[in-house]
């Protein structure tokens, strides 16, 4: 071999030595900051004693949540925020941006933030170009990929809404993309995700809707030093490309409108859907690198250890470190009034993270809780908590350590009996095609629900995975 090539290789593995280092041991060592946020957010804030200003719609169903985006973008009056971990490509993504052109085209005042990693800005490449050109779009990345900056990798934006007007909101567990607004898809890889559409019936009276907290969030994180213009000026190629992609957007936006008129012009009457709440609530984590102070974690042990009588808990996977365990200090609840709905074996398309959930499965099941695994089809991404049948959390918070302590988060906080018993009525189901879980670990048996079989490569990858994954349980 020549120098030139011992150079190569020895310039390649002193790369990837660093990128291990300082993108993925450092965090396993780098001890988070602690501040008096517990003594300034007591629990005890999450109730309220008369009706507030602002309702609630859950909003379930795949092809409705797209319908629902649909129209917040088509009957916004003057701004939308949008804030979302992912934009796929496909034919949800065309009909997203191509609603926002024409929002912007009768001057909506528009920002899209959205996370700033490589398959995030690959899937966007020419639209960036797009939203750069209108006058009325801003559209911004959080934390580009830096190639020498690896303790940034795993620290992602995982904030999944949408603000319009100051009036209405939305906000859960979908990112965009056509599986988690398709009906059904020939290859079968659905997901089932949640959102809540918030409203505010006092639109004098702004600072006191939880809209008000959500806007003071999205312009803390888009004036963030860490959100960044995708590009400051843009060339000749660039700027036609950017053009081509708006007349394709446009075009088929427009195509769309003619073949699926029903998708349009819904104008949905969300007071009408609407359900009455004491109090929302929005809790987020702070905006660090490395390990952040895990403040979601914090208020959702704090409200496991004040439930008395009953908790619900929905994750597509549960991985929680022992760091995060130490958090809870006692469970008031008796064991067999906790309920646990994740994702099985079969139907969970993470493998990598599920790797990490095999190895917690058994002392899950040994608590004594009720833990329900989804059969399918395609699988779960929601993120619910209910406890006391009262108080209700949805959001983008997965119990893992990257939504701990590595991402960004943002849940509600719902005071409202009549959301918690809808939002129970709406998760039994999904527990109606789910199986529980025996104390051997085995399912018990049930006639109306098969179990669904898993491919050997599937298990074979997931169990190899999870004796590799245990060493960095912390990232995952």
């Amino acid at each position: 071999m020549d120098t030139i090539g011992k150079i190569i290789i020895y310039a390649l593995g002193a790369y990837v030595t660093y990128s291990i280092v300082f993108g993925g041991i450092i965090l396993g060592f780098y001890k988070h900051s602690i501040s008096k946020y517990l003594e300034t957010h007591p629990v005890e804030r999450f109730w309220g004693e008369k009706t507030s200003q602002d309702r609630v719609v859950l909003v379930e169903d795949r092809y409705n949540s797209g319908l629902a985006r649909i129209d917040f973008i088509e009957n916004s009056k003057e701004t939308l925020d949008i804030s979302y971990y992912a934009i796929d490509n496909g034919i949800s993504a065309d009909i997203f941006l191509g609603c926002i052109l024409e929002a912007a085209d009768r001057g909506i005042k528009i920002r899209l933030l959205l996370e700033g990693s490589p398959p995030n800005i690959n899937e966007m490449n020419d639209a960036k170009y797009t939203l750069f050109q209108h006058p009325n779009i801003q559209f911004k990345f959080y934390d580009t990929f830096g190639f020498f900056r690896p303790w940034t990798w795993n620290n992602k934006l995982h904030d999944k809404f949408i603000i319009s007007d100051n009036k209405l909101a939305m906000i859960g567990g979908r990112n965009i993309g056509d599986r988690y607004f398709a009906k059904e898809r020939e290859n079968g890889d659905v997901v089932d995700d949640r959102d809540v559409v918030i409203l505010n019936t006092d639109s004098q009276n702004f600072s006191s809707s939880v809209i008000y907290q959500m806007q003071e969030y999205f312009n803390y994180v888009w004036n963030h030093k860490y959100s960044k213009y995708p590009v400051t000026r843009l060339t000749q190629k660039q700027e036609k490309k950017g053009k081509e992609k708006a007349e394709y957007l446009h075009r088929n936006i427009k195509e769309v409108r003619e073949r699926y008129p029903d998708m349009f012009n819904q104008s949905i009457d969300w007071r009408n859907k609407s359900l009455p709440t004491n109090k929302i609530t929005l809790i987020h984590n702070p905006i660090e690198r490395f390990n952040k102070e895990p403040w979601c974690w914090y208020e959702i042990t704090n409200l496991v250890e004040k439930a008395k009588e009953f908790i619900f808990i929905q994750s597509p996977y549960i991985i929680p470190t022992k760091d995060m365990l130490k958090h809870i200090k006692s469970i008031n609840v008796p064991r067999e009034n906790i309920d646990v709905l994740t994702n099985s074996l079969a139907s969970t398309p993470n493998a990598m993270a599920y790797s990490g959930h095999i190895r917690h499965r058994k002392n899950m099941v040994d608590s004594g809780a009720n833990i329900y695994e989804y059969q399918g089809p395609g699988s779960i991404h929601a993120k619910s908590y209910i406890f006391d049948k009262r108080i209700s959390l949805v959001g983008s918070f997965n119990i893992d350590s990257r939504s701990t302590y590595l991402s960004t988060e943002t849940m509600i906080v719902i005071d409202s009996k009549e959301f918690a018993e809808h939002l129970e009525k709406e998760i039994n189901k999904k527990s109606n095609s789910s199986l529980k879980v025996k104390k051997d670990y085995s399912y018990d048996y049930n006639p109306s629900v098969k179990e669904e079989e898993v491919p050997f490569i599937k298990l074979a990858t997931i169990k190899i995975l999870s004796v590799i994954t245990c060493l960095f349980d912390y990232m995952l």
